[in-house]
């Protein structure tokens, strides 16, 4: 085969002096060569000897480290992909000088990918770390690449929570959210007094592409051995608003009950609130008595008394921006990060017994058959006669014990009775769903972990939120004033197509029907009650239905299965039902503090807002549980679980443990010794040599491995549980939505064979 020539401007000239070639010239040989090339081959092609060896690899790992060539498999270096005239980038660093570095924000070049000086323009904002922007890209003769923005696409990542550790005498930071494996080093100037075990807040210097990126500590959130720890991280983590404005914190301390004047007066009646033992704030109270109207014989006449905030907090003051700010309160073990000020949260607004209160009235008539058949809304002033537990209701309810409450527990119970033959006509949907109660002691560590009890007593009161709540749909929908309505949509077709063929799997049918109901649904959680697979139809069926939302627009509730629906019973902890009492305030001329004209787009923003909070808010109070349950299971690493399969992936099972609900990892590499399959359509892994069966559902038991407190992070191994099924071997599980998961290392599953 014939050798292959340096182009014209790489060989030496007679008149030239022997020397080493440019980078520029290395680079631009590369380019113009139409396959990959040795080591070997550049030095014959530049007439370097054996003494320029040592050079000629420095230098092509430097063009390699810089990402302007690849060094590919078998030593042999290539010119880099081309990138676009036009990309998308993303910033990994800025220098004190200003200069900005960053790199294609997706790569799939063979080698790192390269690093490319963005040039400030005055029509895009200056870039920071992490930032995406659109740019447009130019190489060099030199191999190097600049690039001048024409758009800011996103803002990354400015900061980082975790905890600081020293390591070799550098400082670091370990991110406490488990999604996130990156560490940071930081210098000893940039630790601001911050010792190992802080959990802390800093800012990120660069991204870190050559190695770890750095941080400079801003803040210090506490020490990682204080329990309090574990709900401050979330508030910081989920961007949680903690702090109220000081002139919030006076307009709420400013407030005071009104003079009767146009309200009703409630007084006199025995309204009581049943709340959890743990309850903060008590937005609601209850009263009924047999109807005495002579058309509704068998009847009761109801009232739900609801906290007037709308009285406390007026459009367009501080308490209001801030409210709206935080769009609900957010509950975690050891606290509550309030929507409004404790003045008003746990003082004025708290129906507390004994107190006089502001408040809205939901005035309902139900029938012997439990419907609504007249509603209406008032304004006024109230008295809670007692406050009562669930449990203490519930206990008084069944064995009695305090005449006083008994006589005023009756005939709310009367009612309750007639509210569930409606509900049972209407039929929503039944799903059950576990809920852990997290126990704290008086050190704040966490003392037991138990599944809550449901009892009727809970279920008296969400009936009567709900009857109250569609009594204000109802009472807005009739007067056409634009108000926040609750929304649950149908399921997607495309999910309830996965359910079905994951129900047919385990031997169940769904309805196939073009317009599912609740009782569909329900008909399949009935028969899979009591047997094995309960615990996975139920969280399936629960997976399969559409997120809940507010919205202006008036739409179905397809999970309680009515026509409309909206939140009116909690203004203290969510600012959706603030805004339904300011629109009945409106509609009904009950004063002079209701809503303003809403203007339509803005109103839609406040619904996209306030639920995107509640979901910020949910995912604070998860991770902050896991974190508890995480240093509650610290010190019971190497013990056995039994433990529920409640995810499947590629990446390994995740499992949730029967005896605290924590939920572990159990990475692919741990299961066996043998390659698995990932069936996503049936939600398991099948081996392939074996075809051992490890499926959503299965009951199988685990052993802890790591419990990390910081992220709330626990790692599991498998050590026995599946099933052994011939019919599922790999072959046929093949097509869509199947794909080879990793081969494990960790041998066998201890026990298998010996089924516990």
């Amino acid at each position: 085969m014939a050798r292959r020539r340096a182009p014209p401007h790489a060989r030496k000239s007679a008149d030239r002096p022997a020397s080493r070639p440019s980078r520029e010239e290395i680079v631009r040989y590369l380019k113009e060569s139409p396959r990959k090339v040795g080591k070997r081959e550049l030095a014959r092609a530049f007439d370097l000897g054996k003494a320029d060896a040592g050079w000629l690899g420095a230098t092509l790992r430097e063009l390699s480290a810089e990402g302007v060539i690849a060094r590919t498999s078998g030593r042999r270096a290539r010119r880099e992909a081309i990138l676009p005239s036009v990309a998308v980038l993303q910033v990994i660093a800025v220098s004190k000088d200003g200069d900005v570095n960053a790199s294609p924000a997706e790569w799939r070049g063979d080698g790192p990918a390269p690093r490319i000086a963005l040039i400030p323009t005055h029509s895009v904002p200056a870039p920071a770390v992490g930032d995406r922007v659109l740019a447009r890209t130019k190489v060099l003769d030199d191999g190097t690449i600049e690039a001048r923005p024409m758009r800011l696409l996103e803002r990354g990542p400015q900061e980082v929570l975790g905890v600081y550790q020293v390591i070799g005498g550098e400082g670091r930071i370990t991110p406490a959210n488990k999604r996130k494996r990156d560490e940071y080093r930081v210098r000893g100037a940039d630790a601001a007094g911050a010792k190992p075990g802080d959990v802390v807040v800093a800012d990120i210097l660069d991204t870190g592409r050559m190695g770890l990126a750095r941080a400079k500590v801003r803040e210090r959130v506490g020490g990682l051995d204080d329990p309090r720890t574990r709900s401050l991280i979330a508030i910081h983590e989920h961007g949680i608003p903690s702090r109220f404005s000081q002139d919030a914190l006076r307009e709420a301390d400013a407030g005071y009950v009104p003079e009767l004047e146009r309200r009703n007066d409630f007084r006199a009646l025995p309204f009581l609130t049943i709340d959890p033992a743990d309850a903060r704030d008590f937005d609601d109270a209850v009263w009924a008595e047999p109807d005495e109207t002579p058309d509704n014989r068998g009847g009761w006449h109801v009232k739900v008394a609801v906290a007037d905030v709308a009285h406390y907090v007026r459009p367009g003051s501080a308490l209001d921006r801030e409210a709206a700010l935080r769009g609900n309160s957010v509950y975690f073990p050891d606290r509550v990060v309030p929507m409004l000020p404790h003045a008003l949260s746990g003082g004025m607004c708290s129906l507390q017994a004994g107190e006089e209160r502001a408040c809205m009235v939901a005035t309902m008539h139900v029938d012997a058959e439990g419907n609504v058949i007249r509603h209406r809304i008032e304004r006024g002033l109230m008295r809670s006669s007692m406050r009562l537990t669930y449990e203490r209701a519930q206990e008084i309810h069944d064995r009695g014990g305090d005449p006083t409450a008994e006589k005023l527990l009756a005939p709310l119970w009367g009612a309750f009775e007639r509210f569930m033959k409606a509900r049972e006509r209407r039929k929503p949907l039944a799903i059950e769903s576990p809920e852990l109660v997290v126990r704290l002691g008086s050190d704040g560590r966490v003392a037991d972990v138990r599944p809550r009890v449901h009892l009727d007593s809970m279920r008296l009161i969400e009936e009567y939120m709900i009857a109250a709540n569609v009594a204000a749909a109802l009472t807005l929908g009739a007067s056409q004033w634009p108000t926040m309505y609750r929304v649950h949509d149908e399921p997607e077709p495309e999910r309830v197509g996965a359910l079905r063929t994951f129900l047919e799997s385990l031997g169940y049918k769904l309805s196939a029907g073009k317009r599912l109901r609740p009782s569909h649904f329900n008909t399949v959680l009935a028969r899979a009650k009591d047997t094995p697979h309960e615990a996975v139809v139920n969280q399936m069926v629960l997976r399969t239905q559409a997120q809940a939302i507010y919205s202006p627009e008036a739409s179905q509730h397809f999970g309680l299965a009515l026509r409309h629906y909206l939140h009116f019973t909690s203004p203290i902890r969510r600012y959706a039902d603030l805004l339904v009492h300011r629109a009945l305030i409106s509609a009904l001329r009950l004063g002079d503090d209701g809503l303003p004209a809403p203007d339509a787009e803005a109103f839609q923003r406040i619904a996209d807002h306030i639920s995107a909070t509640e979901r910020r808010a949910m995912m604070a109070e998860r991770d902050a549980t896991d974190r508890y349950l995480a240093a509650f299971l610290s010190d019971k690493v190497g013990a056995m679980f039994a433990a529920r399969i409640s995810g499947v992936t590629s990446a390994g099972l995740f499992v949730t443990l029967v005896e605290t609900g924590a939920s572990a990892l159990v990475p692919m590499r741990t299961i066996g010794d043998e390659r698995f399959l990932l069936d996503e359509t049936h939600h398991r892994l099948i081996g392939e040599r074996t075809s051992l069966v490890l499926q959503l559902g299965d009951v199988v038991e685990v052993r802890l491995v790591e419990a990390t407190a910081a992220s709330g992070g626990l790692l599991a191994e498998l050590i026995s549980g599946g099933r052994l099924d011939r019919s599922a071997r790999c072959g046929s599980a093949r097509g869509k939505g199947s794909h080879w998961g990793h081969r494990g290392h960790g041998g066998p599953p201890r026990g298998k064979g010996r089924r516990r």
